[in-house]
């Protein structure tokens, strides 16, 4: 029989037939501009990008991939430069083509779902990354011809070329075909570096988990989602709303809040400019500091 994997305190997010027509019944009530989407960095790095093996930098390709260079090492998260999903298409073209991508090092793949996992772009990445996956996704893995694979659960450490690497839990879930739903785990991704800790939240909903990770980690710099969650009532429990976003950063303690998962998808009935003028106005009610929420262009690089 095969393990299929929960979330923290046994939170489900399965969702009935019913709840299904009501979402679709919603959504074609609503009208949404798609015409207004995240802009493009006008002044990308990609040189620099590409010689850079000293520098600490991130760079945010857009969705949920980002582009790390830390300690000298070149690592991809949730690497996705698919031109569709399912039926809708890309809203923002990535903001770095995988030919000016550096050679890769390291991927860390949050969970199994096709905006976060997408193997026609892993085969063309340059290099030879060694991969980190969830717990009960490296079969998967292998069978696609990858041997460079390491599978962790949840608090799990790894060093990897002076670099640590720590997966720790998300509340969510995950599907790749009809029968395979929860048979791998879902989680964000910590890496503690020689001079900071970075935090890649990967794909959630707001759960006292992020109280945990605050306890045994101090983090820098925090890559945060915060779209797909219209409506909520359907969405909140796997995808983060803006404002419970601030609110999980404030428990981090974290210095720095960098946006993710909005703009390239139409994954929920919300829009990318939707969710981070929500990110704004949150913010702003709370009076936290400005330097410490760094929103990104697609294809900027902070160096």
């Amino acid at each position: 029989m095969k393990t299929r994997y929960v979330n923290l305190n046994d939170v489900s997010n399965k969702k009935t037939f019913r709840d299904m027509r009501k979402w679709q019944k919603e959504r074609r009530s609503k009208e949404k501009d798609l015409t207004e989407n995240i802009p493009q960095c006008s002044k990308k790095r990609i040189q620099e990008i590409k010689e850079n093996r000293s520098i600490t930098s991130y760079t945010w390709i857009g969705h949920s991939t980002f582009l790390l260079q830390l300690d000298g090492l070149n690592i991809l998260t949730d690497p996705v430069w698919a031109k569709r999903m399912g039926f809708q298409k890309r809203l923002t073209e990535p903001g770095i083509s995988l030919e000016d991508l550096p050679d890769i090092d390291v991927v860390v793949i949050s969970h199994g779902h096709y905006d976060h996992l997408d193997f026609p772009t892993l085969k063309k990445l340059k290099g030879n990354p060694y991969y980190f996956v969830p717990i009960g996704m490296k079969s998967l893995f292998i069978k696609k011809g990858y041997q460079n694979v390491r599978e962790m659960s949840w608090w799990e450490s790894f060093e990897y070329e002076g670099i640590k690497i720590h997966f720790v839990p998300a509340q969510h879930w995950t599907r790749r075909t009809f029968n395979d739903m929860n048979t791998s785990h879902w989680g964000g991704w910590i890496f503690q570096t020689t001079s900071k800790t970075f935090y890649f939240v990967g794909d959630t909903g707001y759960f006292s988990g992020f109280q945990e990770i605050a306890s045994r980690f101090m983090i820098d710099i925090v890559f945060m989602p915060i779209g797909a969650y219209e409506p909520e009532w359907f969405m909140a429990v796997s995808h983060i709303s803006p404002e419970d976003s601030v609110k999980a950063f404030i428990e981090l303690e974290a210095q720095q809040f960098v946006p993710m998962h909005y703009g390239a998808y139409r994954l929920a009935d919300d829009t990318g400019p939707e969710a981070l003028e929500r990110l704004l106005r949150e913010w702003k009610r709370l009076q936290l500091p400005k330097e410490q929420l760094k929103v990104l262009s697609i294809g900027e690089t902070v160096m």
